[in-house]
């Protein structure tokens, strides 16, 4: 495509009325984010080891998690269903449910919005969703203002297309995190390109040879052949070399530290993980200890709490509306990631028996383990009560106070 025919392009883009006429997206549309000479979009940035692990990590954790459906109960409680959906348990007929999660967080983290196309039966209900790529879909706002959707040349609405969208969420479309963190990882992808070239181009001389005299190139190749000759290899390791005719040789020893590479690659780690929300020891950078507690069991905790369970609810209010009636609705389980050792675990449990709020069934679903029959009783401690309720059980006699004879 020529660059006039290019610029059309553009033009009817953003005469479209679906098209979203934010800055963000005008920018985006003319000139493309580029930052340090890099052009930054969610493919290359992908090409990052940093961001491909914390995409991958976030993703792969919420895609891990058990997915339920439930349904609330007259008493107020709720109950599991004993048979999934299919919307829940298989939601594509060629992705498992594991890859179907994993595809939308990977669209969710990249480009900051999912698309999925209903797919319903005779009855109208939707029985699959089938993951639609986000650089296919161009959301926008109708006249009437309900929400549409261009794909595959044809306009389509909200009954059509599901949209998840990601963080920034403005009633049309989800704000990308790699788009708008493009200065941070566009500076990241630089420093990679600039090591590739460095250590590609060959640029790691060992030293040079000088001489104060007048050579020719001839000469020169001699006396390097010479100089390699009589000095390279096992065989002439630490001798001395003899240097005549005024040469002189400077060695030159540049390493990546000296060339700063390194410390802008673990800078780079760092930003990433803050982009992400991901701990930088799940990126593999232990250097620094996590502000998120010294064990395991905090880090998780705090992994689960400030960085997956806003992604969760995210995707919990939109999978729910497709479950009639109303009272049912999906819900992640996290007691997993939320485990600590079996000697907290075990405690926990005992404390929450004891005092009343767990039955043994509940424990028994928290460790994946089948419940036993009455295992739904709650107890509760006999000395619960209000003070100055429990009767006076003292019987003994007081020592001023005489005894009846028998």
């Amino acid at each position: 495509m020529t660059w006039l025919g290019s610029l059309r392009e553009r033009r009817s883009t953003a005469e479209s009325p679906t098209f979203p006429l934010t800055s963000q997206a005008l920018v985006d549309m003319l000139v493309g984010p580029k930052v340090a000479g890099v052009e930054v979009t969610e493919k290359n940035a992908l090409g990052l080891p940093a961001v491909f692990r914390a995409v991958s990590l976030v993703s792969d954790a919420i895609a891990g998690l058990p997915l339920h459906a439930y349904r609330d109960t007259p008493g107020g409680g709720r109950e599991r269903l004993s048979k999934q959906p299919d919307i829940i348990a298989k939601p594509h007929p060629d992705l498992t449910q594991f890859e179907w999660l994993e595809l939308i967080m990977v669209h969710l983290l990249g480009w900051g919005n999912a698309y999925l196309w209903k797919q319903v039966d005779g009855q109208g209900r939707v029985v699959e969703l089938w993951p639609i790529h986000p650089s296919e879909v161009k959301p926008g706002r109708a006249s009437d203002k309900t929400k549409v959707y261009q794909y595959n040349g044809k306009g389509w609405s909200d009954r059509e297309i599901l949209h998840i969208p990601g963080i920034g969420y403005d009633g049309v479309v989800g704000m990308s995190p790699i788009r708008a963190a493009a200065t941070a990882i566009g500076s990241a992808i630089a420093a990679e390109e600039n090591a590739a070239s460095f250590f590609a181009s060959g640029s790691m001389l060992s030293g040079i040879l000088s001489t104060d005299q007048k050579i020719d190139t001839d000469t020169a190749d001699r006396l390097k052949a010479r100089w390699k000759q009589s000095n390279s290899g096992l065989a002439h390791a630490h001798d001395i070399a003899v240097l005549g005719s005024g040469t002189k040789f400077m060695p030159i020893s540049i390493n990546p530290v000296d060339a700063q590479l390194v410390e802008s690659q673990r800078w780079s780690v760092g930003q990433v993980a803050r982009i992400f929300g991901v701990p930088p020891h799940l990126l593999m950078d232990t250097e620094k200890s996590t502000s998120w507690g010294t064990g395991i069991e905090q880090q998780s905790i705090g992994f689960v709490t400030y960085t997956l369970r806003p992604w969760l609810i995210r995707l919990e209010q939109r999978l729910t509306p497709l479950l009639p009636p109303s009272n049912r609705y999906v819900k992640f389980s996290v007691e997993g990631l939320l485990r600590g050792d079996t000697k907290t675990r075990y405690e926990s449990y005992a404390i929450a028996r004891q005092w009343g709020w767990m039955s043994p069934n509940d424990i028994l679903a928290l460790e994946d383990r089948p419940p036993i029959e009455g295992g739904d009783t709650y107890m509760a401690p006999l000395n619960m009560a209000p003070l100055g309720s429990l009767p006076d059980t003292d019987t003994e006699p007081d020592d001023d106070e005489e005894t009846p004879d028998a």
